[in-house]
């Protein structure tokens, strides 16, 4: 809102707190985690927002699908730009280990399969997030990745055959409900109006 000038109403102001909270009870009994990988996360998610924004302004530009084709092209351009900015941080930060990583890769037939797999859905999930933000907005996109974690959470359980605690049924249930609340409660409130 304040950097692209892309106004949010108050009412979905208020659905934030709702589903923060939602996530804070769903993640309540997760308190292991380091800082730093917290920091970093939100940082990521920072940036995730600037790419949805700018991705968004993108797909907007007069005569851009002609010149591009279509939003897979937009997001495949995307992502290897920013992996071409990626790799002088990420040799400055890791590049000694570099070496050791390659030799694991080869000799290691897990190693390599998990991370081309892995490269593979991750890719294939933000493409499919970008064609999303074609249909919605970069804010919605961003609650809805909010949400994501606590379905992940859910998701999880149920896969691993662990139960649910009341708390973080509680957490999840009030994340996902106010992510559905946040995203029509501007057409709830216009409906309220006119009557």
């Amino acid at each position: 809102q304040f950097v692209y000038n892309k106004p949010v109403s108050k009412a979905k102001w208020a659905c934030l707190p709702i589903i923060i909270g939602g996530v804070i009870l769903a993640s309540v009994k997760e308190l292991d985690f380091a800082v730093s990988a917290l920091v970093a996360a939100c940082i990521a998610n920072l940036f995730a927002a600037f790419k949805g924004n700018e991705n968004k302004k993108l797909m907007e530009t007069e005569g851009l699908k002609d010149r591009m084709g279509s939003v897979g092209n937009q997001f495949a351009i995307t992502t290897i730009l920013g992996f071409l900015i990626s790799v002088p941080f990420v040799l400055l930060r890791e590049g000694n280990k570099l070496g050791e990583f390659v030799t694991l890769f080869k000799t290691n037939p897990l190693i390599s399969s998990n991370l081309i797999a892995s490269g593979l859905w991750f890719y294939g999930y933000n493409e499919l997030a970008t064609m999303t933000l074609k249909k919605t907005g970069a804010v919605t996109q961003s609650v809805a990745n909010t949400a994501k974690r606590v379905i992940v959470i859910v998701g999880v359980a149920i896969v691993l055959g662990e139960s649910l605690d009341p708390i973080k049924m509680l957490g999840c249930s009030i994340g996902i409900g106010g992510v559905f609340l946040y995203s029509i409660i501007d057409q709830l409130l216009a409906k309220k109006k006119k009557a």
